[in-house]
């Protein structure tokens, strides 16, 4: 018997978020760990009448690949992973893992040779190109394990606690509040269409950009579980100052504190950070990952702490957050990148604003449209 947990998610994931139909083929990934959150999208996927394929990640065999592999074989990528991309309907992806810290000892310039590798390249621009024209259904959703809980500083009770208040399984009627978050952000979305130039004001922060005839997306629940922000796609030569990110970044469970970037005419011209500067430059390097793909405003106010999980960061209401690397094609990005690397800063200080075409439009964590 699945618990009604799993059962509750696997439903609202299948059902709404996807939208599984009769026909279609459905890539199921994630963690061994997540079992029973395995076992509940496989029954929501069959009885929509879908054709599930489960990919199962085994503990360890990350970082032993790292560990033992030959630059070749850290680099190749098999043919089958290309096409199941190419030709599968859905791709559902269990984010969970039991160690968050499993690549602290792996060098900065294997990871960034490795993300920013050629087959990698391929695979993020499979996905963008057929996420962006609407051909591929894809969801990213949370299962919760101790080693989230213990990044946020909870018991594994809370963190239940925590996923079902920012997925809205709280509620009687999960699918009802989705549907009003989508609502709300429509609105915002088209008070926000046709204008040109986004100023963010912050601590340390001055960066100005433009979005000219670039769309903004309403993310309400169809791409990741938890949702909740509305997003558009920078010029790519357009970026202009500097911006400091009071929450640390996370890549791959590294953690990279008090990041400070500068931009001249689209790119990173400068950058800087407490820990893990290193790797912050290495991920530099990676061929069009200086530039800015995507810029993005939290709207989910259910979520109220920090976690270390970007799949919640990002969503906090009073938030914003920058993707360096590959765009959002659906927004009008054409900036190609092996990586999308979202990073976070706090908008609900003292004197952080976002102005729009020179208009305040939102101010220290709050909309004023």
């Amino acid at each position: 018997m699945i618990n009604s947990f799993y059962e509750k998610l696997a439903k609202l994931a299948v059902n709404y978020a996807v939208n599984i139909k009769k026909g279609n083929r459905v890539l199921i990934t994630g963690p061994a760990l997540a079992k029973e959150l395995f076992q509940a999208l496989y029954i929501e996927t069959i009885k929509a009448g879908g054709y599930p394929l489960l990919n199962v990640g085994i503990e360890g065999t990350q970082e032993l690949k790292l560990k033992y592999a030959s630059e070749e074989q850290l680099l190749y990528v098999d043919p089958i992973q290309i096409t199941i991309l190419k030709e599968f309907d859905a791709y559902i992806v269990i984010s969970g893992d039991y160690n968050t810290r499993k690549m602290s000892l792996v060098d900065p310039k294997l990871l960034s040779k490795v993300q920013g590798s050629p087959a990698n390249r391929e695979i993020w621009d499979i996905l963008m190109e057929r996420i962006g024209n609407k051909e591929l259904k894809y969801l990213l959703l949370p299962f919760p394990c101790n080693a989230f809980a213990q990044e946020a500083n909870v018991d594994l009770f809370s963190y239940f606690k925590f996923i079902e208040k920012a997925l809205f399984l709280d509620k009687e009627e999960p699918v009802n509040e989705w549907l009003e978050m989508e609502k709300r952000q429509d609105d915002i979305c088209k008070h926000l269409k046709n204008t040109e130039k986004i100023q963010i004001i912050g601590e340390d922060t001055d960066l100005t950009m433009s979005v000219k005839d670039r769309i903004w997306v309403n993310e309400c629940g169809h791409l990741n579980l938890p949702d909740g922000e509305v997003l558009s796609a920078p010029i790519e030569d357009s970026v202009n100052g500097h911006i400091r990110f009071t929450y640390p970044g996370i890549f791959q469970g590294k953690e990279i504190q008090n990041i400070y970037l500068e931009f001249k005419d689209g790119k990173v011209i400068k950058s800087s950070a407490d820990k893990g500067d290193e790797l912050l430059k290495e991920l530099l390097k990676i061929e069009n990952a200086d530039i800015l793909g995507e810029f993005a405003i939290g709207t989910n106010y259910g979520i109220t702490q920090f976690t270390k999980n970007m799949l919640f960061d990002e969503k906090m209401g009073g938030t914003i957050h920058c993707a360096l690397g590959s765009g959002i094609e659906e927004a009008g990005s054409k900036n190609k990148c092996g990586i999308h690397w979202d990073i976070l800063k706090d908008m609900s200080l003292p004197g952080s604003k976002i102005l729009v075409d020179d208009k305040v439009i939102y101010e220290e964590g709050k909309w004023k449209i």
